[in-house]
């Protein structure tokens, strides 16, 4: 081989730099811009005895206190994390006393800060097996979405089935499966106490079609089917407290008082066949 002249060389790399100058710039990253209510603390408040919300304004984030540590049940937001310790501050769980963090589903604006807060805390993270998978990709090909919504990989350190529990310091959390707006979709039941009674919890999955296609779909061909299976999963809860991960999902639209769990179902399932419909191209 010969040696190439450091002059050759030179101007070999002085063209080769002009001819990347002349190349336009890549594109900015587009931001996943949502409502401000999403991105708006609150201050935490008392649901029953161990049952705490915070997170923002739209968007909910559960706290459930022990005597034995803490579970937090989504997060929001991937910028939402600081937010969140400080939250579990102000009730007196430091970044130690958080032992489980899980989940409704593996969106970006409900499980975005949770590789933070499990880096933050140490606490383990509890999720389902389709869950996981797109938790690790960082919401990337979303079979709905594709890469629009990414946020910061999260690894699930376990999994659990269908109709299994989580437990803490006497808090018994047990998993539904309800897949439909995401093939992992969660429910998440447990009874609390509030003012000396019984208190049945639900923390339900959202079960809206946010510019799904609904027929056909290529990569989930049965997603009808999942959502009609889900609706009934969601009528069965054991539930007097419905709370869902979209504040305004679970409640009346008029006077915004709580749904009950077989209302949520039949309002999401009356709003699916009025977009199948709609799809499919009917008159009626």
């Amino acid at each position: 081989m010969h040696p190439i002249p450091a002059t050759a060389l030179a101007c070999a790399l002085l063209f080769a730099g002009h001819a990347f100058a002349a190349e336009p710039a890549l594109p900015q990253l587009k931001a996943y811009t949502v409502d401000e209510s999403w991105l708006r603390p609150v201050e935490p408040r008392q649901i029953a005895d161990h049952t705490w919300r915070i997170g923002t304004e739209g968007i909910l984030a559960l706290l459930v206190k022990t005597d034995a540590g803490a579970i937090l049940i989504d997060g929001g937001m991937p910028q939402a994390a600081d937010t969140l310790l400080a939250q579990m501050r102000e009730l007196g769980v430091e970044p130690g006393d958080l032992e489980l963090i899980t989940h409704s589903q593996a969106h970006g604006d409900h499980v975005g800060p949770l590789a933070a807060v499990r880096r933050a805390t140490g606490a383990t993270l509890v999720s389902n097996a389709e869950s996981a998978v797109l938790l690790a990709a960082g919401g990337s090909d979303d079979i709905h979405f594709g890469d629009e919504i990414v946020y910061p990989p999260a690894h699930a350190d376990r999994i659990v089935h269908d109709g299994e529990a989580i437990e803490l310091g006497g808090q018994r959390l047990t998993v539904h499966f309800m897949p439909g707006h995401t093939p992992g979709s969660m429910a998440w039941t447990w009874t609390d106490m509030r003012d000396g009674r019984p208190l049945r919890i639900a923390y339900v999955d959202s079960l809206s079609t946010p510019g799904y296609r609904l027929i056909d779909h290529p990569r989930i061909p049965r997603l009808v089917d999942d959502f009609r299976r889900s609706f009934d999963v969601v009528r069965a809860l054991p539930c007097d407290l419905l709370l869902t991960p979209h504040a305004g999902a679970g409640r009346h639209d008029g006077d915004g008082a709580p749904l009950t769990c077989r209302a949520y179902a039949d309002k999401s399932e009356r709003a699916l066949d009025a977009e199948l419909a709609k799809q499919r191209g009917d008159d009626n």
